[in-house]
């Protein structure tokens, strides 16, 4: 999880977000344990009783389970959960600012593809180690 907190919104909310983002990313699966209430506060240096309710939040939600003297555990489901209430935040409140911009600037679908490509190669680029090759000349 990141270190860094932001001032719009209170601070269990943004672990909340944290926690669902680490779902849906697969960092934390259905039937992992979150990590404790204790380590988190100690960790991330803020109240034992904000974590709880950033928990209990995810509780509420039906994505996390209570296990009596065990902690806190991802439900199965969940994920699926997630998504499906992502997609439709993304589809009624983010898509139809994309897609204005979209038709905006006039960009095509092959365009938008071709961007994303190129978006996807350059972070490839970026994580994959650089392999040396030599040059015609060095050999």
């Amino acid at each position: 999880m990141d270190r860094e907190w932001n001032n719009s919104q209170p601070i269990y909310r943004q672990l909340r977000d944290r926690v669902v983002a680490m779902i849906l990313d697969g960092i934390l699966k259905e039937g992992d344990p979150l990590p404790s209430v204790r380590n988190v506060a100690t960790e991330y240096r803020v109240n034992p009783l904000t974590v709880l309710k950033g928990y209990q939040q995810l509780v509420e939600e039906d994505l996390v389970e209570k296990r009596r003297g065990l902690g806190m555990f991802v439900k199965a489901g969940a994920r699926s959960l997630l998504l499906q209430g992502e997609r439709q935040k993304f589809l009624g409140e983010e898509w139809p600012r994309v897609y204005a911009t979209i038709q905006r600037l006039g960009l095509t679908a092959e365009e938008l593809l071709n961007g994303a490509n190129h978006q996807l190669s350059s972070d490839n680029a970026q994580s994959q180690p650089a392999e040396s090759n030599p040059s015609k000349e060095e050999r």
